[in-house]
């Protein structure tokens, strides 16, 4: 295999503390990285890297691991401009929120919604996201939430089920039924493609034993729970998805002294997924991040694109969210975004950089990460390499 060395890199955040500075971020300054293959090699001083066959110059700029978005629903058709646009003009709007996108989703054919999800994931590689994570959820029946799968899986390993996103139209006066269906026919159809299972646990959509019926049905398929929980009111998700050992609780806006306490206890298996985006296009509350690291809870940042709450694919801009509003630190903000989200999804060996993690890397066009929120909306990601190849 080739090697490439990168070379006079100004601060290498790693995430290994053993590598760097000790600190969670692992800096090295005046750093090196080897890449074999797709995967990372090496990592040091510049001045103690090995002989490579080919080289790379960072000319004094920051590198760090590309990013880990762990929160996206990324299988749809058409947009909700009109939606957005009422909301943010103060005016009342009366279309169908997520119905909206589920209309247009199954009238769509595999190819444009495959296009679709292509032209995301390129805009979001665009700006250093080299792992992402995807949803079903805007097809609501068997075939459509099977296909959106397929089409996904073709694209990620991150894949998960979410036939429960709310009650599909055709079951709106029985939503045991599509309780039924979800925990049956539509999750074996599905469960070939997923990894994750995932509910919304919320007033208007699942309610507590719906929602563990949903997660314990799909835990029996194979697949690993998930949970939006607590966006829009205080209610049982966080709880449940602690119960459940899921491997994130995303939203987490709304929490009481339980829900941190339990967050933090279950630091280990269960991840809290913060959702910037979405209050930010809805103009809503924001999540306290401060309040769950103080607590000692693990935090990921994600971006939780989708059409109607956060139609934003930039992790950077996420981070800048969540230091100007959700009181977490630029370090803090970082490693939320990298390898907070490889937490939320239990990969080890994504959102780090160290020898025989996957060699997924973005070089910043400025000489530290904290760029990424001192100098919100710029176009900082100048390179990316995913799985050990220029993609950027």
């Amino acid at each position: 295999m080739t090697t490439t060395a990168i070379t006079n890199i100004a601060g290498l955040v790693t995430n290994d503390p053993a590598l760097g500075d000790g600190s969670p971020l692992g800096l090295i300054e005046n750093a090196a990285v080897v890449i074999d293959g797709d995967k990372i090699a090496w990592v040091g001083p510049a001045a103690q890297a090995p002989a490579a066959d080919t080289a790379f110059d960072a000319t004094g700029r920051a590198v760090i691991p590309g990013f880990v978005d762990s929160h996206s629903h990324l299988v749809f058709a058409g947009d909700r401009t009109a939606e957005f646009n009422a909301r943010m003009s103060g005016r009342s709007y009366s279309a169908g929120g997520i119905r909206t996108t589920v209309a247009a989703t199954r009238a769509a054919t595999d190819a444009e919604l495959e296009a679709n999800l292509l032209r995301h994931l390129d805009e979001a590689r665009r700006q250093g996201t080299t792992t992402f994570e995807t949803k079903s959820g805007y097809g609501l029946t068997v075939a459509d939430e099977a296909r959106a799968l397929r089409i996904a899986a073709a694209h990620t390993e991150e894949v998960t089920y979410l036939g429960a996103h709310i009650v599909s139209p055709d079951y709106a006066e029985d939503p045991a039924g599509y309780v039924d269906l979800v925990t049956g026919e539509m999750l074996t159809a599905c469960a070939p493609y997923a990894r994750w299972v995932d509910v919304f646990c919320e007033k208007g959509a699942f309610d507590g034993d719906q929602a563990r019926a949903i997660l314990t049905a799909g835990a029996a398929a194979g697949l690993i729970p998930r949970v939006h929980a607590n966006q829009l009111s205080y209610g049982p998700g966080v709880q449940l998805a602690v119960e459940l050992e899921a491997a994130s609780a995303d939203h987490c806006t709304h929490l009481t002294d339980a829900d941190v306490d339990a967050l933090a206890q279950a630091a280990d298996t269960t991840v809290a997924t913060l959702l910037p985006g979405a209050e930010f296009s809805t103009r809503a509350q924001w999540p306290d991040a401060r309040r769950l690291i103080d607590a000692g809870a693990t935090v990921a940042l994600s971006t939780d694109c989708n059409p109607g709450s956060s139609y934003t694919s930039s992790m950077p801009f996420c981070i800048a969210l969540a230091v100007r509003d959700m009181r977490m630190t630029p370090d803090e903000a970082l490693w939320s975004a990298t390898a907070g989200g490889a937490r939320a999804l239990r990969r080890s060996d994504v959102g780090v950089v160290t020898p025989g993690a996957r060699a997924d890397l973005a070089l910043l066009d400025a000489p530290s990460h904290v760029h990424l929120a001192y100098r919100p909306g710029v176009p900082l990601v100048s390179a990316v390499w995913q799985r050990g190849v220029r993609a950027v």
